[in-house]
């Protein structure tokens, strides 16, 4: 049997799927934390970013890109891209001529990656005030005309000191999801069990064994998830085994099913890990060890314990207490409406 030559197949009109319009397909570029990251939070950020632009980018051609590698081998799509995300984490900083940086982006690859939109991104750490470099770099890469949206109002004052007043506090896209209904929901009461996680770029062995003891002492099964590339083995050096603990996984899989399957509180040194519990309608406290949690107290009533206050985390386990996460939705909502 001989197949027909192209030549000799009727031509007909190209069938669209139902409800598509024949119009100029998107091409939309997509920055994510989570290619080529050391930690699993990451993922769970652009997880939930990619979920509230799917209105947005629907029907799009994506390239996902690292912020963790040069943009070197992305200059074409970078180019041609209608639009620009740059999915969440805290990938500004004051200092980005500095040999460390979360966004790998430089003044030279700046011509690429113009008008740059942010969405949910926040400042790195305290203390890091924008140089001249950095100022420079940003105005080139991010856009002036759409408004971006930041995590919290510490970054949205550092962008406006830069003079980017095209900026709106609407919290991490991990929280917008957080709605007062949502939260009406998450138990009040201590759970039965309780899953932690510590931090291996910012070790204190002594008050993480504080936090492990108190744990195993208050709950009858306490789960241990690596959320870091080295948490495993910052948790077997500080010799917290005890017989209550269950290691978990270093999947997002593994960690959803023990929040979904389990009546467990979340305690622990990992921000996004404890926002994932709050998305699964998890009591959870927040051991505070840097910016990040300190700013969505401050901003939007997080449940957070400074590191310096461990001996008050066995009476607030044991205490009855509301979620109450009151998030900006109207910020949200304008910052959806441009792409409309």
């Amino acid at each position: 049997m001989f197949l027909p030559l192209i030549e000799d197949v009727p031509r007909t009109k190209p069938q669209l799927a139902k409800g598509m319009k024949m119009n100029n397909q998107k091409k939309i570029a997509l920055f994510s934390p989570s290619i080529s990251s050391f930690n699993l939070g990451d993922h769970i950020i652009y997880d939930s970013a990619r979920h509230h632009i799917n209105s947005i980018i629907q029907d799009a051609y994506i390239v996902e890109i690292s912020t963790h590698l040069p943009v070197s081998k992305y200059i074409k799509p970078l180019k041609d891209a209608d639009y620009k995300f740059v999915c969440g984490s805290n990938l500004l900083r004051g200092k980005m001529n500095s040999l460390f940086r979360q966004w790998d982006i430089n003044i030279f690859s700046s011509r690429y990656i113009k008008q740059c939109i942010l969405l949910g991104v926040g400042w790195w750490q305290y203390g890091d005030s924008p140089n001249f470099y950095t100022k420079m770099l940003y105005k080139k890469t991010l856009s002036l005309d759409v408004i971006h949206s930041v995590r919290d109002s510490f970054t949205e004052s550092q962008l406006k000191q830069i003079g980017f007043n095209n900026v709106v506090n609407t919290g991490c896209p991990t929280m917008w999801g957080l709605t007062k209904a949502h939260c009406k929901d998450i138990p009040h009461a201590k759970a039965k069990n309780a899953v932690f996680t510590i931090t291996d770029y910012n070790r204190n062995p002594k008050s993480d064994t504080q936090m492990i003891e108190i744990l195993s002492k208050n709950y009858e099964i306490v789960y241990f998830w690596p959320q870091g590339f080295y948490d495993y083995e910052y948790f077997t050096s500080i010799n917290c085994i005890n017989n209550n603990i269950i290691i978990l996984p270093s999947t997002v899989r593994a960690y959803d099913k023990v929040l979904e399957q389990q009546d467990v509180d979340y305690v622990g040194t990992r921000l996004h890990a404890g926002i994932r519990a709050l998305q699964k309608k998890k009591r959870t406290i927040i051991i505070a060890i840097d910016n990040r949690a300190n700013e969505k107290q401050k901003d939007f009533g997080l449940i957070c314990l400074k590191r310096e206050e461990l001996d008050l985390l066995s009476l607030r386990i044991n205490s009855v207490f509301p979620t109450n996460i009151l998030m900006p939705f109207q910020k949200i909502d304008l910052w959806k409406s441009q792409f409309k």
